[in-house]
């Protein structure tokens, strides 16, 4: 049983399948299917079924993914602290964001910053959703991230950066775009255009629509914030969206924004 082949086990795992498991491990999918193969016939059991569109554990790839994360957390443990024997500025640093703005903004900052200290060092950067940045620290891939909280995962540690609140967004055509405050259940009756279900935002928007008791008429959903702007912009619906994101378009008078009401 191999690294490699272990590490490609989780990933596929983890992101639910092998096209996906194999552009986490930098592989071909040919290649990664030759790994799991090589190390069912080791085990001597089935580790996924293939679905549809999908794959799903077996009872065995449940006992060994425990197995499995473990294994390379300690692995990439000793390589680190082998790493900080030869000296810190020969360490290595894996980075995720599951924020845009983290990515083009702050990031470059802090990044160029780390270089001119730490030259030799190696430093490895990705994107995701926060879920998936978070399994991604528990299973050793990752050093550090940038997500959304709560965090709700034992042996993660945060620490708050900033903050930010979600708004809703309209265009100024919109009947009601003079108000300046707005209900879940009045959002509830709009035509929504929200991000996709994974992504962050959308993950806190179900949420607070949920325990509101509100079902959502949901228009788009849509990739890129940038996206979703343009859409409201264009009167073709109701957006919600972190304000920091709109900032530029409301104080321009592109978009009108409403605070919800018991939205943090």
């Amino acid at each position: 049983m191999e690294i490699r082949q272990l590490r490609a086990f989780v990933a596929i795992a983890e992101s639910g399948t092998f096209t996906a498991g194999a552009l986490r491990v930098h592989v071909t999918q040919a290649a990664i299917s030759m790994q799991i193969r090589q190390l069912e016939n080791e085990i001597g059991a089935r580790v996924f079924v293939r679905a549809p569109r999908h794959v799903i554990l077996t009872e065995a790839g449940e006992h060994l993914l425990r197995r499995a994360r473990h294994i390379l957390r300690e692995h990439d443990a000793a390589l680190d602290e082998i790493a900080e024997l030869a000296g810190a500025e020969r360490g290595r640093l894996r980075i995720g964001s599951a924020s845009a703005m983290v990515l083009t903004d702050q990031l470059p900052v802090i990044l160029t910053e780390l270089r001119k200290q730490h030259p030799a060092a190696e430093i490895a950067v990705g994107s995701g959703t926060s879920e998936s940045l978070v399994e991604q620290i528990l299973a050793g891939e990752l050093d550090i991230a940038f997500v959304s909280l709560p965090v709700d995962a034992r042996g993660i540690q945060t620490e708050r950066l900033s903050e930010d609140q979600l708004v809703a967004i309209a265009s100024p055509k919109h009947k009601l775009a003079k108000q300046k405050t707005i209900s879940a259940y009045t959002l509830a009756g709009e035509r929504l255009i929200l991000g996709e279900r994974g992504g962050n935002t959308r993950r806190l928007i179900d949420q607070f629509f949920a325990q509101a008791g509100v079902t959502l008429h949901v228009a788009m959903e849509l990739s890129r914030q940038a996206a979703i702007r343009r859409m409201v912009e264009e009167d073709m619906g109701v957006g919600i969206v972190p304000l920091q994101s709109v900032r530029d378009e409301v104080e321009k008078g592109k978009l009108v924004r409403w605070w919800i009401e018991g939205a943090e």
